[in-house]
This record gives structure tokens, C-alpha cells and sequence, in this order.
């Protein structure tokens, strides 16, 4: 089942830039205190840390006008999009 996407998401490219290496697409789900999930697109290497996308997403979630996302690793769902 996809995964839905956050209202509003825009899929911009991240602040930092990575010229020297290819980017890859990442969906990341960040579960939020309304109940709902919202997935945001990550532009990041193939070999980054899990860790570094999460907090990404979730910076970039922290700063919409959404409902507080829940700021638990372990409760987001990472997958590259090929």
C-alpha cells in the first residue's frame, strides 16, 4: 500500500547540497499527534543514514503549519524510491 503524502508537501530539494554525488529520492513517514502520517521526500545520497533523513523530514515537518509530528525514530518508515 503507498504511502499518502503530507498535504502541502512541496518535494523541494534539501537545504544542503551534495553536487559531488548523485541524490536519491527517499519517502520518509513521520506518524504525527493528530493520528494521521505524513510523508515527506527527502533528497539525499544512496548511502545515508537513516537517522539523517528522519531528521530532515521531521525538521521540515516542525516547520509547516501541521499538527507536532512525534520526534520517535523508530516510529518512522524509511523507503527509497527507486
Amino acid at each position: 500500500m503507498p504511502l499518502p503524502r503530507a498535504p502541502g508537501a512541496t518535494g523541494a530539494p534539501p537545504r544542503t547540497s551534495h553536487s559531488n554525488m548523485e541524490s536519491r529520492c527517499w519517502l520518509v513517514a513521520l506518524p504525527a499527534t493528530d493520528g494521521r502520517q505524513y510523508v515527506y521526500r527527502v533528497y539525499a545520497p544512496e548511502d545515508a543514514l537513516p537517522a539523517d533523513l528522519f531528521w530532515e523530514a521531521w525538521h521540515c515537518h516542525d516547520e509547516g503549519p501541521f499538527p507536532r509530528a512525534w520526534d520517535l525514530f523508530d516510529a518512522a518508515v524509511i523507503r527509497r524510491v527507486s
